[in-house]
Parts: structure tokens; C-alpha cells; sequence
């Protein structure tokens, strides 16, 4: 079988981060380009062909739409490129979780799509990097990947990206998945699945336009009152995300200034500020118009609802319905 050739989209990170010294905390991320990274991956014996674009190389506390729509336009053309059997973008790993999201939900499921990072510079001890992109390399030349979603590899798993989220600030094993754990386990040499894939051949959620809504965040803390969620939203606010506390709980000042921003137009999503936050309707939310996020984390709600409205939608009824279907 002929080597399977695979893009590689680089946008910079801890994956091709510096620190000027192998035992040095600090690091700059983003210094390495895709032309000399993909010189030292050569050395790896690796069973892929790869051609790379550099889409940015910035920290990926950096990333925001501008990244995005380039990175979704050259993947978009990787997926129309017959002669590309799988994508691999390398990305900081503290937005990692929000674009894979927002590209599992943009893109058809045609063809492998994997993002990969790192939790330590090229130049540390024990550089977790080259490891993490063999194993996407792995998981990229999989044809059975395609039917998974936009996937992200980290520590020997694979993840899918509506369960991916960072966990941890230290150490290699820094990404776990909610409410499934790693979908399969990866070496540079061996793949196996936990089970089929479930979504062949699908068609893109959303499209993908050239501007998303602001939604807002509101992180809920004891003692928050009314005036500080206000302060928050804007003129250009088209809705809301509650970071709440426990199962998405507000205290009831706060809660009834949301029930007004509602009033007004806003969606309102209540989410958990809790790792594992599994946030159901209650009854209350019919009543204030509310929206429950279900398994999606504050960040992963804010992007879901930035392209529901981005696609007109505001009814709070069809929202829930989309937010059940994640």
C-alpha cells in the first residue's frame, strides 16, 4: 500500500515552542516553522508524505476567527484535493478544544481531520511533541478516522473534539474527554478504536461564514450581583453563556437580570463551571426562556450558539434542540 499523503496546517504553540534551555519553565510558543518542523519529523521513519502550510504560529491564547477562517478555507481545499488522504493541524493546546469544535462542527466528515499539540517546547526534556505528531500521523492515514469527527490526539488518545477539553495545566496526560473519555488509543505504531465509526460520510452542521456573533461568557462566583453580569454585555452582545455554578445555577439577582437580557432578545445558555458539568432542563427554564447545555462546557456552548445565530436562529426551543443533539 502506498504511503498515505497527509496536509499539515501549522499554527503554531507548544508544538513548535522554545524555551532556550531543557530545564527552563518558561518558553515562547510559535517558533519553529512548518518547513523545519517537517525537516525534523523526517527523521522519525514515518509512513506518510507531507506537504505543509503555515496558517500562523502564535500561542494559541492568540487564536480567534481570523485564524479560523483561513485554517477552515485551507482544510476545506485539503478535503477537495483528491490526492490528500488526511488532514493534521498543529495547534497550542489551550484553544485546542474550542477550533476543533468549531471545525467538527463546519466541516463534512470525508476525510480524516486531526488536531495535535504539545505540553512542552521542542527544546525541553522530555518534548512531548514529536510523539503526539507521529501518533496523528497514525491516526491521520486511518480511513475509518474520517467517520469520528474532527479528532484530537494527545498522550497516546484520541479524543472526539465534543469531548476534548484540557484539564489540566501540567504534565503530557493534560486532555480528557466528557462524557466520553479518549475514543481510542494511539502509538506511533498501532491504532485501536473504541468501537465504530458513527458518523461516515456526514455533511457539514453549520457553514462556516467570514464573521461569528459575540456571545459572552459570564463566569457565576459567590456573592455575584445583578450589575456585574450588566456590566458584561454590550451593544453588540447577541447572547449569553452562564458559566454557573454546580448544575449551571445562578444566585436569583442574577438570575433575574438573565430572565431580562432574555426579554430583550438574548439567548441565555446555562452551562457548568464544573469539569464534568452535566446541566439538564429544569422547569424553571421554560418559564425564563433559559437553554441547558447539556455535556458542552461554557466554551464549546459559546461557539455552538455563535453559529446557531450566525444562522438566524434565536427561538429558545430549537437552540435546546440543538445543544440535546451535541
Amino acid at each position: 500500500m502506498s504511503a498515505s499523503h497527509l496536509k499539515i496546517l501549522a499554527t503554531g504553540g507548544t508544538i513548535a515552542g522554545i524555551a532556550g534551555s531543557a530545564i527552563r519553565h518558561d518558553y515562547r510558543p510559535g517558533q519553529i516553522d512548518i518547513e523545519d518542523y517537517l525537516e525534523k519529523v523526517g527523521g522519525l521513519g514515518l509512513e506518510a508524505e507531507f506537504s505543509g502550510t503555515q496558517i500562523a504560529n502564535i500561542g494559541s491564547e492568540d487564536i480567534g476567527p481570523d485564524v479560523w477562517i483561513r485554517l477552515h478555507e485551507e482544510i476545506a481545499s485539503a478535503l477537495d484535493d483528491a490526492d490528500c488522504h488526511g488532514i493534521i493541524v498543529t495547534h497550542g493546546t489551550d484553544t485546542l478544544e474550542e477550533t476543533a469544535f468549531l471545525l467538527d462542527l463546519t466541516l463534512p466528515m470525508t476525510k480524516p481531520v486531526v488536531l495535535v499539540g504539545a505540553m512542552r517546547p521542542a527544546d525541553a526534556v522530555g518534548y512531548d511533541g514529536l510523539r503526539n505528531f507521529a501518533n496523528a500521523v497514525r491516526v491521520a492515514s486511518d480511513p475509518e478516522a474520517a467517520g469520528r469527527g474532527v479528532l484530537v490526539v494527545m498522550g497516546d488518545r484520541v479524543f472526539a473534539a465534543r469531548d476534548v477539553r484540557k484539564v489540566r495545566t501540567r504534565g503530557t496526560d493534560a486532555f480528557r474527554g466528557f462524557p466520553r473519555d479518549s475514543i481510542g488509543l494511539v502509538t506511533p505504531s498501532a491504532l485501536d478504536w473504541f468501537g465504530a465509526p458513527w458518523r461516515s460520510g456526514e455533511a457539514a452542521c453549520f457553514d462556516f461564514g467570514t464573521a461569528l456573533p459575540e456571545v459572552v461568557i459570564l463566569y457565576v462566583f459567590a456573592g455575584m450581583t445583578p450589575e456585574i453580569a450588566t456590566r458584561q454585555v454590550s451593544g453588540q452582545t447577541r447572547g449569553v453563556v452562564v458559566a454557573g455554578v454546580g448544575e449551571g445555577n445562578v444566585p436569583d439577582p442574577v438570575r433575574q437580570e438573565l430572565v431580562r437580557m432574555r426579554q430583550d432578545g438574548l439567548p441565555v445558555i446555562r452551562s457548568s463551571r464544573t469539569d464534568e458539568g452535566l446541566v439538564d432542563r429544569e422547569p424553571e427554564d421554560d418559564t425564563n426562556g433559559f437553554v441547558a447545555a447539556r455535556t458542552l462546557n461554557p466554551q464549546k456552548s459559546r461557539i455552538l450558539l455563535q453559529l446557531l445565530l450566525a444562522a438566524g436562529e434565536t427561538d429558545a426551543g430549537r437552540i435546546q434542540a440543538e445543544f440535546d443533539r451535541r
